[in-house]
């Protein structure tokens, strides 16, 4: 049991070491697991108190009057102390945010560090990164390219909880990107949490604009693999934002269904998978590409989108994707 390890979650070694012992083997008296763990009594009741206030640990009497001390479900006692953290953690990430404006608006401070501010190394330009994100109130604008540094899409929480809190997001993001494994999977979290996606050949540069107030981009600096600017003199953020938008509206919207719970094809229309490859070939992927994306060989792609015309009576993909925009089986927005 060497690998489980619930430091993460605030425990201290003892009621980590407690708790695994009451899961694996089963619950015991206060007395009973003092000589488990060669512990004193006194010891081991500070131990579970301090469980029984996280919600981890229970008592059941006894007719002898001397409770049993058993573990709470780990999936339910667990996931709502992690869910704890998480919220913890996001409004910490939030007050640090506001802590740094006010210092950066101190009279103290140059006027220089107001409009401008350099981030060196990835940690950092990974903090400031989620700082826009849970800063944000109205809409964060991204352009995404094929080559992530500070942060994959799995490991950025920070969008699922500003879309959660309703922050409009728009992304573009470069065709080669989904090359990448995973990029069609977090393409559809992202969609099926309401943000929009749209492709381009390539994206001028990365770019993160929140609000329309405050920008990052990547800044080229000796000595730091990853470095970032963080903008806010109101008109070079407006300069980006009108960037974004240029490209916005000249890049293809994707629209993928959930092609990771796949459906038998019906006589009436595409299945989800149909659909996903019929999404990724309107952005320009090659056959290999999108096979790579859907766990399928490239034969079974042309297979699938030969089928598509077939139903479709297409004599070219061009007019498939015509075809297929006309019957509502991929959406434009």
């Amino acid at each position: 049991m060497t690998d489980i390890d619930l430091s993460a979650l605030g425990l201290s070694t003892a009621e980590e070491e407690q708790y695994r012992s009451l899961v694996v083997d089963g619950g015991a008296t206060v007395d009973v697991l003092a000589a488990r763990h060669g512990l004193t009594a006194d010891d081991v009741q500070a131990v579970l108190d301090a469980l029984a206030k996280l919600g981890l640990a229970e008592t059941v009497p006894t007719d002898d009057g001397e409770p049993r001390w058993f573990a709470a479900p780990p999936d339910v006692a667990l996931r709502g102390l992690i869910n704890s953290r998480r919220h913890e953690l996001s409004v910490a990430e939030t007050s640090v945010a506001r802590l740094a404006a006010i210092f950066r608006s101190d009279l103290g401070q140059a006027a220089i560090g107001d409009l401008v501010e350099v981030v060196l190394g990835s940690g950092a330009v990974r903090s400031r990164f989620l700082q826009l994100q849970l800063a944000a109130r109205h809409e964060v604008c991204a352009f995404v390219d094929a080559r992530p540094v500070a942060m994959s899409g799995p490991e950025n929480e920070a969008e699922g909880e500003a879309l959660g809190r309703g922050v409009r997001f728009r992304v573009v993001i470069e065709r080669a990107a989904f090359e990448a494994p995973g990029t069609v999977n977090e393409t559809v979290d992202a969609i099926e949490a309401h943000a929009q996606v749209r492709t381009v050949d390539r994206v001028p540069t990365k770019l993160v604009v929140a609000d329309g107030t405050v920008a990052m981009v990547p800044l080229a600096v000796r000595g730091y693999q990853t470095a970032a600017l963080v903008i806010r003199a109101p008109s070079l953020v407006q300069s980006l934002v009108a960037l974004f938008e240029s490209i916005w509206s000249s890049a293809v919207p994707i629209a993928l269904g959930d092609s990771r719970r796949p459906e038998e094809q019906s006589s009436a229309g595409p299945d989800e998978a149909d659909l996903a490859v019929l999404a990724l070939m309107l952005t320009g992927l090659t056959d290999d590409a999108v096979g790579k994306q859907l766990g399928m060989s490239g034969r079974t792609v042309q297979r699938r989108l030969r089928a598509l015309m077939d139903l479709t009576g297409s004599t070219s993909r061009m007019q498939l994707g015509w075809e297929a925009s006309e019957r509502n089986w991929v959406t434009r927005r």
